[in-house]
Parts: C-alpha cells; structure tokens; sequence
C-alpha cells in the first residue's frame, strides 16, 4: 500500500467531500477525521433528524472553522433519480463546482440463513448495498467525464488534482460465511464493480492526456481515482441491529474476529487511500482476507507485499477453511436446525 511512497495520494484540504450514509457509523466518522483535515463535508442520509444532529458533530472538528463548510441533504439513495439531485444540490451549494471526492458509504446489513430470508429482504439487501453504489457511481462519472477544459499534460503544474470515487465494501466480499447470504453477495458484486470502474477510468485518464483530441470536445477537468474500501466490524447502532437477527453459528464463526469504532476504521481507511491503495483493508484479519481473494484486483503499492502475503494466506487456509467448515457442521450436528415448511 504505497509502502515506498511518502507522497499523500488523496489530499483533502479546501476541497469538497460527499458522504453517503454520513449520519452515524463509519459515515459520522469519515466526516470528523476530513473535517479534520481541511475538507468541506456534506453527508447524506435519510433521516434528517439525524443528519442534523451528525452535521454538528462534525463540523465541531473542522481544521479552520472560519473557511470551512458543512451541509446535509435527506435522500433515499436506492432511486436512480435521488442520487441525480443529491449531486445536483452538491454542485450548486459548491458554487457551481461538482464535489471533488465522492464516497459512497451508504448499506446496511440485515444477516440471516438464506433459506430463512424473505426475498423481499434478499431484494432490499442488495438494493440499498450494491444499487445505491451503483447508482451513485454512474451518475457521478457522467457528471466527472463531462467535457469541459482544454486539454491537460501530466506535466502541467495547473492540471488538477484528481477526483475519487470511493466505494465502502466489506470483508465479506471476501469469503463467504454461513449466514450473511443477504449481505454478502452485494458487497462482492461492489468489489468487483470498483474493479471494473478502475479499469474503464483508464480510458478516460488516457484521453486527457491524448496529443490530438479532437478541438472542439475538449477532454475531463481531472483524472479519476476509483477506490475499494472493506472494512469488517465495526461498533455502530448499525451492528447492534444486526445481532437482533444473526443466527448463532455466524456469532461462532466471528468469535475472535477484531472490531473497531468509527473513529478507528475512517482513520485506516483514509489512511490506506493517502497512500495510494485501490482495495483497502482496515484491520489485520482483513488483509489476510484481500490477500487470499486477491484475483484479478488491483494491487497495491508495487503488489510486491501483497504477493507475498498471499502466498501465506493461501497455505494457512489449507487449515482455517476446514476449521471453519467444521465449526458449522458441528453446530449443525449438535442443536435444532429450523428446516423449511
């Protein structure tokens, strides 16, 4: 993750960051450490109540209280059309200017055996996890991608800063763990979407610095960054919520598993992104997980740490996927298992 690198890739200060789901949780901390930094912050929620009660919080850690700005917006973010004027009222408040860094926080998870979930549920899961991502993505890269300035060299001292667009996935995009089936699969369908976005960028990247676009188009206003975030678990009234309907084998599958606050898991995360990271981790179990799914992603750094890694990772899961397979099998040997009707 940039381990040869000094050079603080996601700079912050005097520029503006959208936070989805900023009203509690990893959300409320995000906006604290940025504000913290320099950044002006508006947060996104749905409840407006509180939003306001978040907005204040934050805005109590701005670096210079006299320059900085703060704002929140009520929406619900699995509409297509939300998300449109939510960026809309972002670009306006912004004097005209879209917001330099979107992050796309927003999801909730309901854990539960699949066989047990209503599909109602399985369809509001991946709504409000990989839809609203999704959504946002697309309707910020339109916004981003626009054609608006002549053209830029890598050289060029004027050229701006890029943009980033950042997605909060999860560990348990990862490895599959009996009884998040509700979860999971958007968070995975998440990664693979920053994957893919990462890619496409390129294009864009690449045009900008094209030596003969066409004169009359003109090219993007900036580079743009695409970033994958997975957290694991984090103190929140998000994860108490969900312990009201995780099945008792999941709780024993997570015993041990490390968790950290608001303040701990934005710190890590911000900090993986300084450093230049594409799929970042926040705590040690959570490395060991990317390091063992790594696939066709991205690595980061130079990869040459996270090739190794890797190489461990693989070998210690020749014991913790039986360990693992076994800890279900037993509970399921062991106590009542409601079958279907």
């Amino acid at each position: 993750m940039g381990i040869f690198s000094r050079k603080n890739h996601f700079e912050v200060d005097g520029r503006t960051v959208l936070i989805t789901g900023g009203s509690q949780g990893m959300g409320r901390g995000l906006g604290k450490l940025l504000a913290q930094k320099g950044a002006n912050v508006v947060i996104v929620a749905r409840t407006q109540g509180k939003l306001d009660e978040a907005l204040k919080y934050i805005s109590s850690f701005a670096k210079s209280p006299q320059t900085q700005r703060f704002h929140a917006i009520s929406a619900d973010l699995i509409s297509p059309e939300e998300n449109a004027r939510v960026l809309d009222e972002v670009t306006t408040w912004n004097d005209g200017h879209p917001p330099d860094i979107v992050w796309a926080n927003a999801g909730m998870a309901h854990p539960s055996l699949f066989i047990e979930t209503p599909l109602e549920t399985l369809r509001s899961q991946m709504d409000m996890n990989y839809w609203a991502a999704a959504y946002l993505a697309h309707a910020t890269l339109k916004l981003w991608l626009r054609p608006v300035t002549p053209k830029a060299t890598p050289t060029d001292p004027e050229s701006p800063k890029p943009r980033h667009f950042i997605m909060t996935s999860s560990v348990a995009c990862f490895v599959g763990i009996a009884g998040y089936c509700p979860y999971s699969p958007a968070k995975a369908a998440l990664r693979n979407l920053a994957d893919t976005l990462r890619s496409e960028v390129n294009l864009y990247n690449g045009f900008r610095r094209s030596k003969n676009p066409p004169s009359s188009s003109g090219v993007p206003a900036a580079d743009v960054h695409i970033h994958c975030v997975a957290p694991g678990t984090i103190t929140s009234p998000g994860y108490a919520n969900e312990q009201l309907t995780k099945h008792p084998v999941t709780m024993v599958l997570e015993e041990g598993d490390a968790v950290q606050t608001e303040d701990e898991v934005a710190l890590a995360a911000v900090t993986g992104l300084e450093r230049g990271g594409f799929l970042i981790t926040t705590q040690w179990l959570g490395h060991a997980m990317r390091a063992g799914a790594l696939g066709g992603s991205a690595r980061n750094g130079w990869g040459v740490m996270d090739t190794v890694f890797s190489w461990v990772v693989n070998i210690a899961w020749l014991f913790i996927g039986p360990d693992m397979e076994s800890k279900v099998w037993n509970w399921g040997k062991t106590n009542e298992v409601k079958l279907p009707a």
